[in-house]
């Protein structure tokens, strides 16, 4: 069966390890059978993939992206987002059986205004992804539901307390039990859940993320409808998946 024939299951692992993806030119491996509509998880470190993937930008990435790269100020950053949608379009093209300049990228409207800005989607293909990067690393979820995909790192106690007020009020009450030393990297599990969920629904920060309870526990409480588990990523990071339920479709965005 294909990624595509699957059905999403009733939970997911709480802890998701994802693929480090090969740098080019080498080949990514077979595409395997996810099991019942997990996403597969591709984990692209920059420093891995920096010398390739500024090579062969030119070649996969199309003219928006690469003006897009040099508005990057600082070089790390500039690299890491060449290394993201380098790596982006090898895994769609790997999925679709298509050269990787040939994918074709979209934005479906966005649930709260209708503007085309919304969840980026392959037009006319069943299959959905999503892409997230940090400084120095990137991940990519693919998936046969909506999904979302957010990688952070653990903030400083400084910005906890500017961040207060985007957690709910019982996720407040959990990070406040912790210990001072045991709240940043609580605070960045909680809040990548947060967005992974809110990019699958198409919304991001338009919505209020403190209106949605995802836990700052060990194991996420997904929202309704969607299924919701942390990622595996270095330490000093955080990372979370959100994948749409099979026939929730009250529950976001198609």
């Amino acid at each position: 069966m294909t990624l595509l024939e699957t059905a999403p299951p009733p939970v997911l692992d709480p802890l998701l390890l994802p693929t480090a993806l090969p740098p080019l030119p080498a080949a990514l491996p077979p595409l395997t059978d996810p099991g019942s509509g997990r996403p597969q998880l591709w984990l692209v470190a920059t420093a891995a993939h920096e010398e390739t993937a500024a090579r062969y930008a030119p070649l996969v990435l199309g003219p928006s992206e690469l003006a897009r790269a040099e508005e990057f100020r600082r070089p790390t950053d500039r690299a890491t987002y060449l290394c993201a949608h380098v790596g982006l379009r090898r895994v769609l093209g790997n999925h679709l059986g298509v050269a990787p300049r040939a994918v074709s990228v979209a934005r479906a409207p966005c649930p709260c205004c209708g503007e085309p800005h919304g969840r980026p989607v392959l037009p006319g293909e069943p299959l959905h992804f999503s892409l997230s990067h940090c400084e120095g690393l990137s991940l990519i979820a693919v998936a046969a539901a909506p999904v979302g995909v957010d990688v952070e790192p653990v903030p400083n106690p400084q910005t906890l307390v500017e961040a207060a007020d985007v957690v709910h009020p019982m996720e407040a009450a959990e990070l406040a039990s912790l210990g001072a030393a045991l709240r940043p990297a609580a605070f960045a599990r909680v809040w990548t859940r947060k967005e992974a969920y809110l990019k699958g629904l198409g919304i991001g920060l338009g919505a209020d993320p403190s209106t949605e309870y995802v836990g700052a526990g060990a194991a996420p409480a997904a929202p309704a409808g969607w299924l919701l588990a942390d990622i595996a990523v270095p330490p000093g990071h955080r990372a979370a998946v959100a994948v749409r339920r099979e026939g929730a479709g009250g529950a976001g965005p198609d």
